[in-house]
């Protein structure tokens, strides 16, 4: 299915993997719903939600830039609300935003909890509730959250609980709005990069720049996305999907052209929360 004139709502898009989905889906003539706090480029990270927005135009795709905080629940209600009159409906929402920090409980400051809790788990239940009206009216409704697979070893428990309570609260929710919105049509499924990806996290949160040599780029996740998205809704729902896994279930088999680094493309790290995960760094 072509993802020509569909609406979609992209949270944490204005750098990385929500702004390379973006772009993909674009080069389709999607519109797409730009939907993140960087009303401004970050000193550091760089990005806005209008350089995004004028990326998008000119991949072919049409574009609309809302400031949002994902946290804010009255907030989402009225960016959906404005996404959905703008383009004349949505059909297709995707958690991207979120927040990192592999801390402990012993170190993990409160506020920082909170922080995972309420941009990850949290924002997934607000933003699927608000969108929800809207994708109802799709004919082919899509709820797609960057969230792992639910591993239970001991290690992505151990070291870093609270990350790992967030990210696999998304997973959980969405597994159970699998379930709940069938009877609507509406798709809802969790994809997580295989192997490490060349984004800030990676930068500033987990080792450096770098890392990037053992990376893959964020294209490999758009691209993912981008199949998801495409697919009809009654027929992919309910699962927690692999990029790398997935593309070659569609007949992907060069994987070589994501890597960061071409000289290094055989020494592509495994992410957090798949095994064979050795570490970051």
């Amino acid at each position: 299915m072509t993802l020509s004139g569909k609406t979609l709502l992209i949270t944490g898009a204005s750098r990385g993997i929500g702004r390379a989905i973006a772009l993909r889906c674009a080069r389709e003539g999607a519109n797409i719903v730009i939907a993140a706090k960087s009303v401004k480029p970050h000193p550091k990270l760089g990005g806005s939600i209008y350089e995004v927005a004028e990326e998008v135009e000119q991949a072919g795709g049409k574009a609309l830039a809302l400031g949002l905080d994902v946290r804010d629940e009255h907030q989402v209600a009225e960016v959906m609300a404005q996404a959905a009159q703008h383009f004349g409906g949505l059909d297709a929402l995707v958690n991207n935003a979120g927040a990192i920090s592999l801390t402990p409980v012993e170190h993990t400051p409160v506020k920082l909890y909170d922080r995972m809790l309420d941009i990850n788990a949290r924002a997934v239940f607000v933003c699927a509730q608000a969108a929800l009206p809207y994708l109802k009216q799709s004919a082919n409704g899509h709820i797609l959250s960057l969230s792992p697979p639910l591993n239970l070893d001991r290690r992505w428990l151990d070291a870093h609980a609270p990350y790992t309570l967030s990210k696999y609260g998304m997973t959980m929710l969405s597994l159970g709005m699998a379930g709940e919105f069938a009877s609507y049509g509406i798709a809802v499924n969790t994809l997580w990069p295989r192997t490490i990806i060349a984004t800030a996290a990676i930068e500033f949160a987990l080792g450096s720049k770098d890392s990037f040599d053992y990376c893959r780029t964020p294209e490999i996740m758009a691209d993912a996305a981008h199949a998801i998205l495409s697919s009809p809704s009654r027929e992919l729902t309910g699962q927690n999907l692999l990029d790398e896994d997935f593309l070659r279930g569609r007949g992907v088999t060069d994987f070589g052209r994501y890597a960061y680094n071409s000289a290094t493309a055989d020494q592509i790290q495994t992410d957090l929360f798949v095994d064979g995960y050795q570490g970051i760094g």
